[in-house]
């Protein structure tokens, strides 16, 4: 049912924002999108950037409103998009982060076997198209790749989509990281189309490269801070001890939903399949943060040594401790960690190994595929990938993988 409204939204980042569209509002309304209210957009970021609480709900809506921006600047420089195809990209941009569960990436592998947030996302959507009546087809269709402008979901998902000129921003105001900055609405301006992708016009290149940098100075600042890394690993080891603890029968305290993940091994195949009466899709939709963090606060309590001092570690804030190398952590310095903890006597030795992670971290800023890579179009109309067109000679040494290692344990 239609609320026929029209709303100013006082965002913090853009300032005003305008929903000037009642079919995008009334999806804003609906029970799956306000969910997001309830999902922290940097997963568990706050215990090192206190002010990094903002929410999917919120990057959502500054991401239509980039979305709303793009498309009136290419209006207004002549390429042809009508009023289907507007509604059909804002709503896609609107809902691509549906399928996030609670903390947002932390989680993402540990509800399903090899299911994507996309995946989950796309899944969402089609519940919510029901729910309209078959309004949001269009949508679904640029969200997926097979809506006839794939323009459209060039400007939901690519290396400069609306998703990334957002949460660049956003992330950047929230965690007071200012590497982040980037002039988002300048890139907007410097839009334009070249065979139904979207291009940057050459007076453009500055402020393209500006956002190149702080995508990967936030991804070392932010996204992979070396302690936010270690409370994640924390919180996915706490996930994976009490599935653990229900695979061998052990009742844990949980919501419904959240104990129904715990307890069942979900792919892609088993979506729809009913379990007493609900879908995985069903239960994954009642999940958010506050599921997981009543559940740990309880766990502190719990019977398995390694599950409650793990939750107490991570409610009070005494987190692992960290070594990020360039080279891969050698046996060698695994064993002397152990060794310590064993001295320190920081857990007991039957529980070391489970107090003792290691892993890698990923961080690539730019990729020079040709189906994927940022092109700049030239006054004369000559089009050049950003990397060749820029005088910054980073640019391309951005397109490089950088892998590090880490291991992180108790003290």
């Amino acid at each position: 049912m239609s609320t026929n409204k029209l709303k100013i939204v006082n965002d913090p980042v853009y300032g005003l924002i305008n929903i000037d569209n009642e079919l995008i509002f009334d999806i804003i309304e609906h029970p799956l999108f306000q969910r997001q209210r309830r999902i922290k957009q940097l997963g568990l970021s706050y215990l090192v950037h206190p002010g990094a609480m903002h929410t999917r709900f919120q990057h959502a809506l500054g991401a239509t409103h980039l979305m709303q921006d793009a498309l009136s600047v290419l209006g207004r420089k002549g390429f042809i998009i009508n009023d289907d195809d507007r509604e059909a990209a804002m709503i896609a941009i609107l809902l691509h982060d549906l399928g996030h569960g609670p903390f947002s990436h932390t989680l993402e592998n540990s509800f399903f076997c090899n299911v994507s947030h996309e995946r989950i996302s796309e899944e969402f959507m089609k519940i919510i198209d029901n729910d309209f009546h078959g309004r949001l087809a269009g949508g679904i269709m640029v969200f997926n790749n097979t809506y006839p402008c794939r323009l459209l979901h060039k400007l939901v998902s690519s290396q400069l989509d609306m998703d990334r000129l957002d949460y660049l921003n956003r992330d950047s105001f929230f965690t007071g990281v200012s590497d982040g900055v980037i002039g988002s609405a300048r890139i907007i301006q410097m839009l334009s189309c070249y065979n139904d992708e979207p291009v940057i016009e050459a007076k453009g290149i500055y402020s393209v490269e500006k956002f190149l940098v702080a995508r990967r100075l936030m991804y070392w600042q932010v996204y992979l801070h070396k302690t936010v890394v270690a409370a994640e690993e924390m919180l996915k080891a706490i996930i994976s001890r009490a599935k653990e603890l229900m695979g061998k029968g052990v009742d844990l305290f949980a919501s419904p939903s959240l104990k129904f993940f715990l307890a069942n091994s979900v792919t892609d195949s088993d979506l729809h399949t009913k379990y007493d009466g609900l879908t995985p899709l069903e239960h994954f939709a009642q999940l958010d943060d506050s599921d997981i963090v009543s559940a740990i606060k309880v766990w502190r309590s719990a019977d398995d040594y390694v599950l409650s001092n793990l939750c107490k570690r991570l409610i009070d804030r005494r987190l692992f401790k960290i070594e990020v190398s360039h080279v891969e952590i050698g046996d060698s310095r695994i064993q002397e960690i152990k060794a310590q903890m064993r001295e320190r006597k920081t857990v007991p030795d039957e529980y070391i190994d489970n107090f003792v992670i290691t892993g890698a971290l990923y961080n690539k800023a730019y990729s020079r595929n040709h189906n994927e890579s940022i092109k700049v179009i030239h006054k004369d109309g000559t089009i050049q990938e950003i990397a060749a067109a820029s005088d910054m000679a980073n640019v391309s040494a951005m397109s490089k993988t950088v892998k590090k290692f880490f291991v992180c344990y108790a003290v």
